[in-house]
């Protein structure tokens, strides 16, 4: 059964945002981090965002003050916001739970004009 579900990648331009959406099932989300990890083409998988339960987030300093992680409990949804996206930020994004770890499959970012 899958647990996590990225969604919200696309083509956009250099400089311009995309927000990724991670949907997971109501057990896995209340009792999780959720992480957000992006890879890009012959690169290692980096962790870009977390945040907890309880709302608490961090950030990779490569991305702070452009990408926003939140969640919504409602809908069992944790979002990345990306802003000022670069060429350089081309990759496939995941999410990922803890510490009953799950993977999505991921959603393509390209940032290309």
């Amino acid at each position: 059964q899958v647990q996590l579900v990225e969604s919200g990648g696309g083509l956009v331009q250099p400089g311009g945002s995309l927000r990724l959406s991670c949907a997971a099932s109501g057990r896995l989300f209340s009792s999780n981090i959720i992480d957000w990890y992006r890879q890009a083409p012959g690169k290692s998988r980096e962790l870009v965002a977390s945040i907890t339960s309880r709302f608490s987030t961090n950030y990779a300093d490569s991305v702070k003050g452009r990408f926003t992680i939140s969640r919504d409990n409602a809908k069992n949804t944790v979002y990345l916001q990306m802003n000022s996206l670069s060429p350089g930020e081309t990759d496939v994004d995941y999410c990922d739970s803890r510490p009953d770890v799950y993977w999505g499959q991921g959603t393509q970012v390209t940032v290309s004009t």
